[in-house]
């Protein structure tokens, strides 16, 4: 490093790293701890921004020990399914600036290109009039996203239905199915359901739960939702629509997309600042917002 005096310092992978004056195997703690340090003094004397590569386990976190997460200055991961062109470089940690912070890229065959439109590259080919798709939009650090949510129910012949999600955690869904059927009246359990995010995107957040108790609900009665709705909200295990944060971040990001509609929590509505453009319909109850779908 000292006699070619890179711009940018790459080391893939960190995990692999091995100094002689330790006495351990290539990925121990001591081993990492004393590679990282070294090179971490080395960015700083020289003023070279120095990349370290670590290879992830199938949860998703760090390889080895995560004393390397403790010593360096951000953490970044690259996430993305293998099916999709999308790439998501999202900011864990960062001592100098915010975090959860995302980068949309789109992986070409001339390598990454920077996705300036998201949203409007993830509803881009969403289908007019079709039971079961609504959108949703999402947070992402502090960038609004949005993104379309599809539902399919359809009969189960086996003694255990199906219950399939994709982008949404499972026990969510399991959660959101028992809501419904308490609260709305249907019967869900013999019935096969699919949630799909589209696009390959990971929801996290509760605001996305008021939309995939719609996206169920319509593709059960077949009953699609209008296309220029969007959806909105957390749902408590009695049925109510709970607020969530940043709503007037979404509602604008959901005009500048051309929206016209959009259902909302009640609580805090009369708060929020909007486009006259766009029609709020504020609900306080999932039957109440299942009722305006038709």
């Amino acid at each position: 490093v000292e006699e070619q005096g890179p711009s940018v310092l790459a080391v893939d992978s960190v995990q692999t790293l091995f100094c002689g004056e330790i006495l351990s195997a290539p990925g121990s703690v001591s081993q990492v701890r004393e590679a990282t340090a070294r090179l971490m003094q080395l960015a700083k004397s020289k003023g070279v921004p120095t990349i370290l590569v670590g290879h992830v386990t199938k949860e998703g976190a760090i390889a080895g020990p995560r004393v390397l997460e403790h010593l360096v200055d951000t953490v970044l991961y690259f996430e993305g399914d293998r099916s999709h062109t999308f790439r998501l470089l999202r900011t864990v940690k960062n001592r100098y600036g915010p975090t959860h912070e995302i980068g949309v890229f789109e992986m070409t065959e001339v390598g990454l290109k920077q996705v300036p439109n998201p949203s409007e590259v993830f509803l881009s080919q969403r289908p007019k009039a079709v039971p079961g798709s609504v959108v949703v939009p999402c947070m992402e650090g502090t960038r609004p996203i949005l993104v379309e949510i599809q539902a399919l129910v359809s009969p189960s012949h086996l003694s255990m239905p199906r219950r399939t999600s994709t982008g949404i955690d499972s026990n969510r869904l399991a959660l959101l199915i028992a809501v419904a059927e308490r609260h709305l009246g249907v019967a869900l359990y013999d019935r096969d359901i699919f949630i799909n995010v589209a696009g390959g995107l990971k929801i996290s957040e509760p605001a996305s739960e008021l939309a995939v108790i719609m996206a169920m609900i319509s593709s059960l009665r077949d009953v699609p939702l209008d296309l220029d709705t969007a959806v909105f909200g957390e749902v408590g295990l009695t049925g109510e629509v709970r607020a969530v944060g940043r709503a007037e971040l979404r509602l604008n990001e959901a005009v500048r997309l051309g929206l016209k509609r959009c259902i909302i929590p009640r609580a805090g509505s009369d708060r929020i600042k909007f486009s006259d453009g766009l029609e709020i319909l504020a609900v306080g109850r999932i039957d109440e917002a299942v009722a305006a779908m038709s």
